[in-house]
């Protein structure tokens, strides 16, 4: 009955029953048809398509602003949103989008608002339908028109599609922060603009209109300005394929977030429903960890669900205690997952390690079960402080100098290299089910509290073959970039993952908009 009477007000506020006389006026087609058409036709058109409508496979937007709500506001926003929803359903649809960006939004600082380049594209990019995105990226040209504030899809849409306007409403700000209010009609009036004043096509293309059915507003203003019209329906878009990692128009390396799944309504719900139960797990997991011997305390989190699975080099020569034959330590250089890498590999090796340290947060260095030694970034202290620490025990570090989420290695410094000569890979994988252990924006502190918040967080371990003197720098003559990268491809090569020559830097400039250094206090 609330449906029917809210589809009543829809059509006499919004004019959907004039709309549709008009629609049905002018010719359109099947989604599909696109795909029958050459690609050198497609190159000299302009395509204007509805983002939502036309690339999304789910009809819902719920996901996407849940993690507006919970990676800017944090728990109790996340919550605020998911107790509104059911009842911003019962409203039309530009209610119920006008009232989830109002609890998402309102109070959010402007200026360090930088989901939609370091969180959303991951998700966007799950959810689109190959057929679609194979027919709109064939346009010489892609124009784009969203129901979804400009903020949250703009980036998306121009870094990884190549789209070159984005036509979406604008959230009004006040002092710095967002009001959760966007403009009325911004959108549709300057589509009409642009189309009118030519500016969304090169003169020499024509323009090809795309949108969903039913139509998102009022478009019967548009289609003399369309050469053609294709629909798509949420019946088509059930038979599409999700875009597939290789066919990304480039690869997703780098992204940020707490939630490592996709927040629909009921998966929220289950992880609400998880907290009381997480939160205490975790700290317990924390505490034994720090607390119990290596030897027991491995067991006692395998019973809690934290699982590691560690493999060993098939050398029956490999001595896992190598301090007692030298005189000084060896050098474990491994991948970087989360900020408990250095404790797990201690775990598998079934010794207390130091752990070569940048950025880690007073608190968590305070509570680590192994020694730490914080590094400087710079190179002659540096190489002089890992030097010490061998001397009195195995060191592990991390040459990559920051975690990543996803399969690829990014690059590895040098300086491990020419620390020592005895040196052995690491491989390491984490995998999650709910949290990420690991953050680029927020404070590191909670990193290793949301990890071990994991209901069944999981550990995979590979100690490779320590290097040969033919492979290293005194033994080999070979440079410290050298040693590097031959590190990296072995790693990469166990793990199946893929080396880049992105750095630390990279990663931090496209999550967070600086070079990742850590402000001390004199």
């Amino acid at each position: 009955m609330a449906r029917s009477i809210s589809s009543f007000l829809t059509k006499v506020l919004f004019g959907r029953t004039k709309a549709t006389t008009h629609v049905d006026a002018k010719p359109t087609q099947r989604f599909a048809n696109i795909a029958k058409r050459s690609l050198e036709d497609l190159s000299s058109e302009t395509l204007v398509f509805d983002f939502e409508g036309t690339l999304l496979r789910s009809s819902s937007l719920f996901p996407y602003f849940m993690l507006v709500a919970f990676e800017a506001g944090g728990f109790l926003r996340a919550l605020v949103l998911l107790l509104t929803y059911p009842f911003a359903c019962m409203l039309n649809q530009e209610t119920m989008l006008d009232v989830m960006v109002f609890v998402c939004f309102v109070g959010i600082r402007r200026e360090s608002f930088r989901l939609g380049r370091a969180v959303l594209p991951k998700f966007f990019l799950e959810d689109l339908g190959r057929e679609a995105c194979d027919g709109v990226m064939g346009f010489g040209q892609r124009r784009a028109v969203t129901r979804l504030p400009r903020v949250m899809v703009e980036e998306f849409l121009k870094e990884w599609l190549g789209v070159d306007t984005v036509v979406g409403r604008e959230l009004a700000v006040f002092r710095g922060r967002f009001t959760g209010l966007m403009e009325k009609n911004q959108a549709r009036q300057e589509l009409i603009r642009l189309l009118g004043e030519g500016r969304l096509m090169d003169s020499r293309a024509t323009c090809v209109g795309c949108f969903r059915k039913p139509w998102p507003f009022d478009y019967h203003h548009l289609l003399a300005h369309f050469k053609e019209v294709y629909m798509v329906s949420q019946a088509e878009k059930r038979n599409w394929q999700l875009l597939p990692r290789e066919k990304y128009p480039k690869p997703l390396i780098f992204h940020d977030g707490k939630l490592a799944f996709r927040p629909t309504p009921l998966a929220t719900l289950a992880m609400f429903m998880w907290l009381p139960l997480g939160l205490p797990l975790s700290i317990l997991r924390i505490a034994l960890g720090v607390l119990l011997p290596l030897s027991i305390s491995r067991l006692v989190l395998a019973m809690t669900g934290l699982k590691t699975t560690v493999s060993r080099p098939q050398n029956p020569n490999f001595d896992r205690n190598p301090l007692t034959n030298n005189t000084k330590g060896t050098l474990y250089a491994c991948n970087h997952r989360t900020l408990l890498d250095p404790i797990f590999v201690s775990f598998a090796l079934d010794k207390r390690l130091t752990a070569a340290i940048y950025s880690l947060s007073p608190f968590n260095e305070a509570i680590s079960p192994i020694q730490t030694v914080r590094l400087a970034r710079d190179r002659e202290q540096d190489t002089q402080l890992m030097q010490q620490a061998l001397a009195h025990n195995d060191l592990v570090v991390h040459p990559e100098g920051t975690t990543c989420r996803e399969p690829y290695l990014l690059r590895f410094s040098p300086l491990f290299a020419r620390v020592s000569e005895d040196i052995v890979p690491v491989a390491v994988d984490v995998a999650v089910d709910m949290f990420y252990g690991s953050t680029a924006r927020g404070p590191k502190c909670w990193d290793p509290v949301f990890h071990c918040m994991n209901p069944n967080p999981s550990y995979t371990l590979q100690i490779l073959e320590k290097l040969p003197a033919s492979c290293t720098c005194e033994g080999g003559g070979k440079s410290g970039v050298e040693v590097a990268n031959h590190v990296q491809s072995q790693i990469a090569g166990a793990l199946g993952f893929e080396c880049t020559f992105l750095t630390r830097k990279d990663k931090y400039m496209v999550l967070a908009g600086n070079d990742g250094r850590v402000k001390t206090k004199n």
